[in-house]
Parts: structure tokens; C-alpha cells; sequence
């Protein structure tokens, strides 16, 4: 049995060419070590320039959980690799994550008793939660309070669908919407 990946790969401002396609492929492909026996996972991949920078955008879904990597270089290769690199890491981080809360920590992350944990690492974790009513709204409303709070994303109920939906910031300045689905 081996895994399946599906690669989808698009371009914006460039051709994307045989050997592109074929080197973006034998990179993805290497991620399957990575998976689970007889799934099929897809792998999204956007490779676009901008003045004259090479960007290499992938992101994977595998069964629920998204993985996303980006390389920004003065080469489409490097790029790819760098985007593949950072998920390969993303891959490592979660795996370490799901063994810890399997099998509990490893024997030098164990602080001794009534020490404060040398070598423990410390993971991030939750630290607030905020409970509010999902006015409902549309996009524009939804966007407005987001800057009038000084935030970087809203999370609202669409007037039109009744869907629970966030806007956001991007870092090119312009906003962002994720709808949900059910």
C-alpha cells in the first residue's frame, strides 16, 4: 500500500514548464515518507513572481489538518524548496506533538520533582478565552469593527448564509475572507 498525493500546481505571472512541473512533483513526492499508509492527501502549489521575486506557495491537506509553506528567493527552484522545507519542518513539529500526547514527554523533558524543568519544553498553549455574541453582519460591517477594534481579523455570522465567517488582514494590506463550511 503507498500513499496517494494529489498535486494541483497553478501559476500567476509565469509558465509553468515541464521541468517545473516534474521538479515540484519529485519534491512533493519525498513528503510521503512523511504520511500515513493507503490515504490520498492533496497538495496545493502556487508559483508566481513579483518584481521580480520568485514565490513558492504550498498547502497541504491531510485528512483535516493543513500544512503551509512559503519560499520567497531570486530563484523558482530554491523557492520550492524552501516552501517544502517548511512543511517538512511543520510535518516534524506535529508528529513531536502527537507522540508527547501519546506517550507523554521524553525522558529529558521531564523536570525533576519540585524543580522548575530544565530542558523542559515549553509548548504554547491557551492562555485566555473570550466568549461573544456572533452579531450578524456582512462583509463590510464585519471589516469596519475589525479596524475600529485595532485587530488583525473579526469573526462574525453572515447576515446573507447565517455562516459563521472571520475577515482578516493580509500582509499585502488588503483583507481576507474565510467562509465556513459544513
Amino acid at each position: 500500500m503507498s500513499t496517494t498525493i494529489r498535486i494541483n500546481i497553478s501559476g500567476k505571472n509565469l509558465e509553468i514548464t515541464d521541468a517545473l512541473r516534474t521538479y515540484v512533483e519529485k519534491k512533493i513526492a519525498k513528503l510521503d515518507k512523511y504520511l500515513n499508509d493507503s490515504k490520498t492527501f492533496s497538495a496545493e502549489v502556487m508559483l508566481r513572481t513579483e518584481r521580480g521575486i520568485h514565490i513558492a506557495e504550498v498547502t497541504m491537506n491531510l485528512s483535516g489538518t493543513m500544512l503551509r509553506g512559503e519560499g520567497k528567493t531570486g530563484d523558482m527552484y530554491t523557492s520550492i524548496d524552501a516552501a517544502v522545507d517548511r512543511i517538512e519542518r511543520q510535518f516534524n513539529k506535529y508528529k513531536a506533538k502527537l507522540s508527547r500526547r501519546i506517550h507523554g514527554p521524553k525522558l529529558g523533558e521531564m523536570p525533576a520533582p519540585g524543580q522548575p524543568g530544565q530542558g523542559e519544553v515549553q509548548e504554547p498553549r491557551i492562555v485566555r478565552t473570550k466568549r461573544f455574541a456572533l452579531k450578524p453582519m456582512d462583509v463590510d460591517e464585519a471589516v469596519m469593527q475589525m479596524e475600529l477594534l485595532g485587530h488583525d481579523f473579526f469573526v462574525f455570522r453572515d447576515a446573507d448564509t447565517g455562516d459563521v465567517s472571520v475577515v482578516y488582514k493580509r500582509r499585502d494590506g488588503n483583507y481576507g475572507l474565510i467562509e465556513s463550511e459544513f
